[in-house]
């Protein structure tokens, strides 16, 4: 027995580490200083804009929702807006590849048909970028959903013509949007100026012809019923007191 517990202490033992060869703790050395400087000499790590693939085919995404389309929706938007911002790194949103950006947007809306989320993001964030065709093309991305749902998905669009006048400044572009609005958005609960958006950009290509004429239209159609904001706009707009309604 004493033998057996003498030879279990031996083996339990701590060996000191000056027993260790000299060789082995100098090949130790050198493993552990080799490792540290080649993780010194690493280049930073770089987010890559290319990794972003194309999304699931909306069959396969049907599947993967298990039956709760909304919330998968708001789990891919969550997802979506995550990638540009990586643990510890960072990818611009201009370096996104937007054309796959516009096909994650479109699936979650086809999940989500009564969400302005992705529209709003669309128009808000990814349509901020200092790129104009980036930004025209997300804009039409909101113009398609718009026009599905006019009545849902009018303050995007509505932002869709701030953007291409102050940032794309393709007076234009805004006029089709804003006559878009004007031409779809039937609720009356919309506030007037959303419609009225037409006139403001005519006023700025010079064409206030055309924007006199389309005050009077809505002065008829009732758009405008308050006679102090109708004073203003024709003041603003330059009609003549004897056209006055």
């Amino acid at each position: 027995m004493l033998l057996k517990l003498t030879s279990w202490q031996a083996f339990n033992k701590e060996r000191s580490i000056k027993s260790v060869p000299a060789l082995v703790s100098a090949l130790l050395l050198l493993a552990i200083t080799s490792q540290l400087t080649w993780h010194y000499h690493l280049p930073a790590p770089e987010a890559k804009a290319s990794s972003m693939s194309l999304p699931p085919s909306q069959e396969v995404l049907q599947l993967m929702s298990l039956g709760d389309s909304v919330a998968f929706a708001k789990l891919m938007m969550l997802n979506l807006q995550a990638f540009d911002n990586q643990p510890g790194l960072s990818i611009p949103f201009k370096n996104l590849d937007y054309i796959k950006v516009v096909a994650w947007l479109e699936r979650v809306a086809r999940l989500d048909p009564l969400s302005q989320y992705p529209y709003l993001t669309a128009a808000r964030v990814y349509a901020e970028v200092q790129d104009d065709d980036k930004r025209v093309l997300m804009l039409n991305f909101v113009r398609q959903g718009f026009l599905k749902d006019p009545e849902r998905q009018w303050p995007a669009m509505a932002h869709a013509v701030f953007v291409a006048k102050h940032r794309i400044k393709d007076l234009d572009l805004a006029l089709r949007y804003a006559r878009d609005i004007r031409v779809h958005l039937k609720q009356s609960a919309v506030p007037s100026w959303v419609r009225q958006m037409e006139l403001f950009v005519l006023e700025d290509l010079g064409d206030l012809e055309s924007a006199q004429i389309l005050l009077g239209g809505f002065l008829e159609s009732g758009i405008i019923k308050d006679e102090k904001e109708y004073r203003f706009l024709k003041e603003r707009l330059g009609v003549e007191e004897s056209e006055s309604h």
